[in-house]
């Protein structure tokens, strides 16, 4: 065994050493040459622990993503490999069909605009053709999401966060470059033959060379890397909140039925004494109190019965509140000349004539926003009344837009 992971340890460190000659600007073929025989012995875990190996050493998360596409060349041969056998039905499976569907996909998006430039003008019909095939592949959205949202947090608990990080980063790329071919295809009949060409060259190309080579790095590296450190757990979990996502470009192709191992006669400890176990998670009584009393907007919580049943207690709060309104009727909460406007909401709420009331009123600087919900459980039955209160004047005083890398600070900026 320890002969094993020793040779596992030294193949991990050569895939290292590759990587960075790479990044030196060695020439791919050369390496592919000369590291034939240990590339050819590599697995997908030692590519994920390189990965995650160069990034704690320092190397930036967008240094081997701009890379990547060089990577998976050298480290897989540069094509696509037979799909890996899993269940009908399984995850993986559909994954793999999107692939093959988003594959089709970009062979149409290149015949289209082959025949597009071939002619001596950009004909409606023309345009039509090409939107519809951008819509298409315009698709592929949900794929990504799900790989990012369903598959990306098991890898990670799984202790791969490199891939998942490095790819993420590259399903932003390829976003913006869809985003600039549609921008380019709004613009299309504007354009001469030679602007188009262009454009085509420096626009769409990339961006279904980038895309066909994610289908390709998904099935050889991405897929049997799941597989080897997914559980069953893991993937029917991914199988159940598949469709929380919308339709994708390719159907299921029949019923998965996990087989789940047996769960432990004794039940799994929970994280603390007083840990409330939620559909999406846990918190302790502590985390949770905290985490109401942080939200942006005061909560007040009346239940089925018109009595207030809890309240957050934010530093700012907008309206007053104390612990002694807990247990009263909502009525006697109110003054009097608005107590009948507040029962005639909670009625309607209660009713299913509406599901949500709002208003907003302005006091002074603060611009207040106030919102009645109606709570129901899955059946539809009626819980309670959720009001949600909101100084929004700093928020209709923004303008323009400050995106999360504006966080960044920049280098060598003055301090």
């Amino acid at each position: 065994m320890s002969e094993l992971l020793d040779n596992s340890r030294h193949r991990i460190e050569a895939l290292k050493g590759i990587i960075r000659q790479l990044h030196d600007g060695a020439d791919p073929e050369t390496l592919k040459d000369d590291f034939g025989d240990l590339l050819a012995e590599v697995g997908v875990t030692e590519i994920a622990a390189m990965e995650n190996s160069l990034m704690a050493e320092g190397m930036a998360q967008e240094e081997i993503q701009r890379m990547c596409d060089v990577h998976a060349a050298v480290l897989g041969g540069g094509g696509s490999c037979a799909p890996v056998e899993v269940p009908t039905g399984h995850p993986v499976q559909t994954f793999q069909r999107e692939n093959a569907r988003i594959r089709d996909l970009t062979k149409d998006y290149r015949d289209t605009v082959a025949a597009i430039e071939a002619s001596t003008e950009v004909l409606d019909a023309a345009l039509a053709a090409w939107r519809q095939a951008h819509d298409e592949l315009a698709g592929l959205e949900v794929h990504y999401l799900r790989k990012e949202y369903l598959v990306f947090p098991f890898l990670e608990k799984a202790g791969i966060a490199g891939p998942p990080k490095v790819m993420w980063g590259v399903h932003d790329e390829i976003r913006a470059k869809i985003a600039a071919a549609s921008d380019l295809l709004d613009n299309a009949a504007d354009l001469d033959a030679e602007q188009l060409g262009l454009a085509v060259e420096t626009v769409i190309g990339p961006m279904l060379e980038q895309i066909e080579s994610m289908t390709s790095k998904e099935d050889r590296i991405l897929w049997p890397m799941c597989l080897e450190h997914l559980t069953v757990r893991d993937w029917e979990s991914v199988r159940g909140q598949w469709d929380e996502f919308g339709k994708g470009l390719a159907e299921p192709a029949g019923i998965w039925l996990p087989v789940l191992p047996k769960l432990p006669e004794k039940s799994l400890e929970l994280p603390s004494d007083d840990a409330i176990t939620l559909p999406s998670g846990h918190l302790s009584v502590r985390q949770l109190t905290s985490l109401l009393n942080t939200l942006p907007m005061d909560i007040t919580f009346v239940d089925a019965d018109d009595r207030v049943g809890y309240f957050s207690e934010g530093v700012d709060r907008v309206f007053a509140r104390n612990r002694a309104i807990i247990g009263r009727k909502v009525e006697d909460c109110h003054p009097p000349k608005s107590v009948h406007i507040v029962e005639r909401v909670v009625a309607e709420l209660k009713s299913g004539q509406r599901d949500v009331a709002e208003f907003w009123i302005q006091m002074g600087p603060r611009f207040v926003h106030i919102r009645y919900f109606a709570m129901r459980d899955e059946t539809g039955a009626f819980l309670g009344t959720l009001e949600v209160t909101q100084d929004i004047a700093p928020l209709r005083a923004l303008d323009g837009e400050r995106r999360l890398l504006a966080e960044v600070p920049v280098e060598g900026a003055a301090s």
